[in-house]
């Protein structure tokens, strides 16, 4: 057993003293991916499944019970999970096994006390637990705290790198402009306000951006805006002189980001003020405020947390009236798409016409871009090329284009039957060598200031065997599905 795995082991032990000695007692502990705004791709102090589990993958569900480890994800992450987890958990395969509130409420004793970090549960999959859990009379219990930060002995500290305004010349539109479109739509479903929780749309909203999450540009933080007011939740530590002149000049007042759970309890009584604000909606005198009641929440990204501090008549459940907008480019952000496309596109292939050249050179490759140049591959590499080496070499290349702000998500760089892993990510002490007679994979994608990018190529050196062309022909012929932009 090696000693990370033995340490994981014992975390589970000191997880499972705690939920014993918990009050009330905890039979089963859930411990989802996502952090307190439901983002798919979390900081590193918020990869609590991680932690416990040493299962990498982006997306999966950790269940602790007394005496069982079970981890839920998806078809792309079956090997993963397979190779990564030790024998004390059970890989659970979604679509093939039950989904965990049918687990539970199959496997576990009437009134079970389920426990949750409530930051880190969306309104949708709490209710959907608690329907589930009525069949035995379990309960789904908030958490004070979560247990996994207290066996988390070494956690990531938070970051307090600095909030980014964005320009309008990327953005296309002005903070004004998007909060008085946003208060016409408040003022139609006659809502008071509105909590924004998922990270990409308050950076969209308020046109800032951030470093707190590897491969996307956010910041941790929320939003709250009124008929009358918008209020920005953050670190204090990350607000520069001049964002806290640009949010003043938009009217928004920045709070510290603790306080947003008071805020949302002081919004629902009516009591929330803040300052003027750009785009502001002058009620009409037929209007009754009264009626104005409701709060807007969408209840895919908003947590449980949060929630919990309205009436259950108070929100208004219905998608973000963000999501969207954000969506439909205006033409600024359309020509930055093109422009951001065309600048990264001539980066990968610089890269692969370099790539080519390093296989013939190094390897004896009879050459894809370029005409062979008769090479044999040389016995003894001062530098081998490997999956991490070169797709460092592309983020090289893509470093030297305007605008570039970092990769969009880790490249994966496979080479074999590497690249038949999904979302495969190579590390420099295990990776493969690139092979001359071996498919090369490389899908890759970067953030520039006006436009976020994801390319794929699937290249061989030299001379594909029938078998490898017929594979690559039938992958051609599937409908392809692009990922979405975070915030572009």
């Amino acid at each position: 057993m090696t000693s990370s795995a033995a340490a994981r082991n014992q975390h589970l032990d000191e997880l499972r003293a705690l939920m014993a000695s918990h009050s009330p007692p905890i039979h089963a502990l859930l411990i989802p991916s996502e952090d307190a705004h439901q983002s798919e791709y979390v900081s590193e102090r918020d990869k609590r499944r991680q932690f416990i589990s040493g299962f990498t993958g982006s997306a999966g569900l950790a269940l602790i019970t007394t005496k069982e480890a079970l981890l839920w994800t998806d078809g792309r992450y079956f090997l993963q999970a397979t190779n990564q987890l030790s024998d004390r958990w059970r890989l659970m395969r979604m679509g093939e096994d039950p989904p965990v509130e049918v687990w539970i409420a199959d496997n576990l004793s009437a009134e079970a006390v389920i426990g949750i970090d409530s930051w880190c549960i969306s309104v949708d999959s709490a209710q959907r637990y608690e329907q589930a859990f009525l069949k035995n009379n379990q309960t789904l219990f908030q958490l004070s705290s979560d247990l996994v930060d207290e066996v988390w002995k070494d956690r990531p500290p938070n970051d307090a790198t600095p909030v980014i305004v964005h320009p309008v010349e990327f953005a296309g539109r002005s903070v004004a402009q998007k909060m008085k479109e946003l208060r016409e739509k408040l003022q139609h479903e006659k809502a008071s306000g509105i909590i924004i929780t998922a990270l990409d749309e308050v950076a969209w909203l308020y046109n800032v951006r951030g470093n707190d999450v590897h491969y996307s540009p956010v910041v941790h933080s929320y939003a709250i805006v009124t008929l009358h007011g918008a209020f920005f939740y953050v670190d204090k530590r990350k607000v520069t002189t001049e964002v806290k002149n640009y949010m003043s000049e938009s009217g928004i007042d920045i709070r510290e980001y603790d306080m947003v759970q008071l805020d949302v309890s002081l919004l629902a009584s009516g009591q929330l003020k803040g300052s003027a604000v750009n785009g502001s909606l002058h009620m009409e005198k037929d209007i009754n405020v009264a009626e104005q009641s409701k709060i807007w929440i969408d209840s895919n990204s908003c947590c449980l947390a949060l929630y919990s501090k309205l009436r259950p008549d108070q929100a208004l459940m219905l998608q973000s009236p963000i999501t969207l907008p954000k969506a439909v480019k205006n033409p600024m952000e359309l020509t930055g798409l093109r422009k951001a496309h065309i600048r990264d596109g001539a980066a990968v292939v610089q890269y692969l016409a370099w790539l080519d050249n390093q296989m013939q050179e190094n390897y004896g490759a009879s050459g894809y871009f370029s005409e062979a140049n008769g090479s044999q591959k040389k016995e003894h590499l001062e530098i081998k090329l490997t999956e991490v080496s070169v797709s460092d070499k592309l983020e090289a290349f893509r470093a030297e284009k305007e605008h570039f702000k970092g990769l969009s998500f880790p490249t994966i760089s496979s080479v074999g039957p590497n690249a038949a892993i999904i979302h495969y990510s190579p590390e420099a002490n295990t990776c493969a060598e690139l092979d001359a007679d071996k498919i090369y994979l490389c899908d890759s994608g970067a953030q520039y200031l006006d436009g976020t990018t994801d390319i794929t190529r699937t290249v061989h050196f030299g001379k594909p065997s029938e078998h490898q062309k017929s594979c690559y022909t039938a992958g051609l012929e599937r409908p392809h599905c692009p990922r979405c932009c975070c915030v572009s």
